[in-house]
This record gives structure tokens, sequence and C-alpha cells, in this order.
């Protein structure tokens, strides 16, 4: 059987386009990594994308043994094994020993148990067309899974209104890849090939058209601030009016005019009652010098 079947010219077409572009795809994170070695720390980053990637191109690589004429879906996934090994093993050699402790839970769990697991079952207990199918629906789930991971960075574009964890080149990049794998797929009818590419293609489309709102329709650089204080208002709210109640404006000089008013009103009275006290001394004092 030759390498390469040229007999479904489209399928060799779009699968050799697929390869070019997720090679691409697949030494996207060498700068980061090249940073990582320069710097001998991780910065933080995470080790799950790198292993759920290895996890579920391990599992291609499994599904198109089980398959003929998908020799392109072979070295694919073979080089994408091969580079997230490297990308794992860097992690592991500068990361702090928590995170490197989880990510050898991992390995261990996900990469090895679960690997060895699915393929004791599918060899002993599946055949032919029925094991493809099963290894195919595993494939497909995995698949989703590392298409929905930018599903955390769409969340951090939309919270913080910026595309800085965003390049717009990778979500590019990712979308053009996803087209040209459902179009694989779609030339080999095969649905376990096509199927999640069109989930890959939707979240693409969707990072794309948050990074031209939040890039050229961009808010005040302000805006972040405006919303802490909105997120506060109830509490300033609450504050105001307990202020309203303690020291008003306005009753206040009501209150001082009433006050006054009384006062005024009561001194009068009083000053009336001593005038016409003086006035009966005075006639009593008059009358008694006239006697």
């Amino acid at each position: 059987m030759p390498l390469f079947d040229t007999h479904n010219t489209w399928a060799f077409v779009f699968g050799l386009m697929g390869n070019v572009i997720s090679f691409a795809v697949f030494l996207s994170p060498v700068p980061t990594f090249y940073r990582v070695w320069k710097k001998k720390t991780t910065e933080g980053f995470q080790s799950l994308p790198y292993v759920v990637a290895l996890f579920s191109a391990t599992l291609w690589l499994y599904y198109a043994t089980q398959k003929k004429d998908v020799f392109l879906l072979v070295t694919i996934n073979a080089f994408g094994c091969f580079i997230e090994t490297i990308y794992i093993s860097m992690y592991l050699a500068y990361a702090p020993k928590t995170a490197k402790m989880l990510t050898v839970k991992l390995l261990l769990l996900m990469n090895f148990g679960g690997f060895c697991l699915i393929l004791l079952i599918c060899q002993f207990l599946f055949k032919g067309p029925t094991r493809a199918k099963i290894i195919g629906g595993i494939c497909v789930g995995f698949s989703v899974c590392v298409f929905a991971a930018p599903l955390s960075i769409i969340r951090t574009v939309i919270k913080t209104r910026s595309v800085e964890y965003m390049p717009f080149s990778l979500s590019l990049t990712l979308t053009i890849s996803a087209v040209i794998w459902l179009l694989y797929g779609l030339a080999l009818k095969d649905f376990y090939v096509a199927f999640p590419n069109v989930i890959g293609f939707v979240l693409g489309a969707l990072q794309m058209i948050l990074y031209v709102v939040y890039k050229y329709c961009k808010t005040p650089p302000h805006l972040g601030e405006k919303e802490v204080e909105a997120a506060k208002l109830p509490e300033v709210s609450l504050d105001m009016l307990k202020l309203g109640t303690i020291s008003s404006p306005e009753p206040a000089p009501i209150a001082v005019v009433r006050q006054a008013n009384k006062c005024t009103c009561g001194n009068d009275r009083r000053a009336e009652v001593e005038d016409e006290q003086n006035v009966k001394n005075g006639k009593q004092s008059s009358s008694g010098a006239a006697t």
C-alpha cells in the first residue's frame, strides 16, 4: 500500500494542507517554552493543556492505525506526540514542586493509565469496524475538550475587555486548521474526523469576533475603574442614605428656624410681662410717693 493515497485527490490536498497548518499550531508554544528555558521558571503556566493535547494526539494516532488511507492523519499526530512530550518534559524540568507533582499525576492518570485502559478494552473486546467506531467516539470527546480549552481565554477577554491574552494570529490559524481538517473529514466521509472540527471552527470564529470587538471597538481605558465603582454602588448608596438621615442639609435650617422662632416668642412674651410688671410697679411707686 503506498504511503500517500492519491485516489481521493481532495482528501490528499486537504490532508497535506492540514499537516502544514497543524505543524505551525503545534510549534506555536515554542516562544513560550524558550522563555521558560531562558528564565528557568514556568512563570505560573499550567501543564494541563499540553497533557490533554498529548493524550488527544495519542488517541488519534491509535485511531489512524485502525483506518486505511489516512497516512496524513498519522504523520501529524505522531509529530504532535513528539512535540508535546518535549513541552511537558521542559515543564517538569522548571516547574515548582507542587505543579510538577500535579503534572506527574495527570500523566499517570490520563496518558498512561487512561490510554492503557482504552487500548486493552478496545483490543480485546472489540474488533474491526466496531473498534474503530469506539476509538473514534473517544477521540471526538477528547478533541472537543481540546477545542473547548480556549473558552477560559474567551471568558478572560470578556472580563478584562482586553485581547492581550488572545493573539489574533493564533486564533486565525486554529480556525483555518479546523476548516481544513473538517474538509479532510468530509472528503474521507469520516464523521469522527469532521465533527470535532465543526466545534473548532465555531469557537475559532467566536474568538476572532471578540478580537475585532475589543480591539477596534475599544471602550475607554477607565471603564474597568467604573465597573469596580458600579460594583460597589449599593454599599455607597447605603452610606449616603445613612448620612442623609443624620445630617441632611434641608431639615437643619428648618429646625434652627423653628427653634429661633420659639425662643423669640418666649422672650417677647417674657418682655411683655416684665413691662407690665414695671408699669404696675411704677404706678404703685408713684401712688406711694403721692401718699
